[in-house]
């Protein structure tokens, strides 16, 4: 009997012992002990994630926004985008295998349609200033180019400087460098949605003048175009052109690639020549 007591008395110590030793899982999670090891995200997977091209060549297809500004982003009369941006653009879309596809935007909405992913990459003749620089992974410079006065050319002897011009109320496309100049120079001026239709509010009458891109003055004003009754008179600065994607993408070193063997091969100065942007051109090398 003392034997079995003993031996059942052994037994209980012998258990208690193995309860003592083992961890509690809690505390064994806590300590990084007895937790289940997380799974890690290959190098090549996480930097794919973060990687604006691998995704744009995923999907295919590379979203350009734009707005009608001619001679860079305009319709053909079959509604095909064309000009000297758009054609770019889908030149550069073919030499990272997708398609170029464009996207109407406001201009003052710029950067929130690039930060929803709605678009990937603002390419309509943009100013590089400040401000755009801050918010937007830039590409280098291709064009440079100015603000320009547009006028009734039998109005524009009358107005020989900013002075003269004080009292004259211009249209400006919001949020633009045309705005911009308007306010530098403290001009009354009435935002309207894009620089074709600033063109239009001095055709019409309603704007007595218009600040708008010196490219596309000499596109759309003058004699041989649709506006032969206006003209553009004085330059209110120099700038430069440059195309935009979401901070830190990885697009615009791409691009940067592209314009230097694209300018290597001939393919910008051909556009250039046929949408008569040749003067204005940056050489990419």
């Amino acid at each position: 009997m003392k034997k079995t007591i003993a031996l059942l008395l052994s037994l209980v110590m012998l258990f208690a012992f193995a309860a003592c030793g083992e961890a509690d899982p809690a505390e064994s999670d806590a300590a990084g002990e007895s937790a289940a090891p997380e799974e890690s995200t290959a190098p090549e997977e996480s930097a794919a994630a973060e990687s604006d091209l691998a995704a744009i060549k995923e999907k295919g297809t590379l979203i350009v926004g734009i707005t009608n500004f001619e001679p860079m982003d305009y319709q053909d009369e079959n509604g095909e985008w064309i000009g000297f941006d758009a054609d770019l653009a889908k030149a550069f879309a073919e030499s990272i295998g997708v398609t170029a596809e464009f996207q109407e935007i406001e201009w003052d909405n710029k950067v929130m349609e690039l930060d929803g992913h709605t678009i990937d990459v603002v390419w309509n003749g943009m100013t590089l200033t400040d401000e755009v620089l801050s918010a937007m992974e830039c590409s280098n410079a291709y064009l440079n180019n100015a603000q320009v006065v547009v006028l009734p050319a039998d109005q524009a002897e009358s107005y020989p400087d900013v002075e003269s011009m004080s009292g004259l109320n211009f249209a400006v496309e919001s949020g633009s460098a045309g705005e911009q100049m308007a306010v530098e120079n403290g001009l009354s001026y009435t935002p309207v949605v894009d620089q074709a239709t600033a063109v239009l509010e001095v055709s019409s009458g309603t704007c007595d003048a218009a600040i708008i891109d010196s490219l596309m003055a000499a596109a759309m004003v003058g004699e041989g175009t649709s506006y032969a009754d206006l003209t553009y008179t004085i330059s209110l600065n120099s700038e430069e052109y440059g195309v935009g994607f979401r901070k830190g993408s990885d697009m615009c070193e791409a691009l940067n690639e592209f314009f230097v063997s694209a300018w290597a091969d001939g393919t910008i100065q051909e556009l250039a020549d046929t949408y008569g942007v040749s003067a204005a051109l940056i050489p990419q090398e």
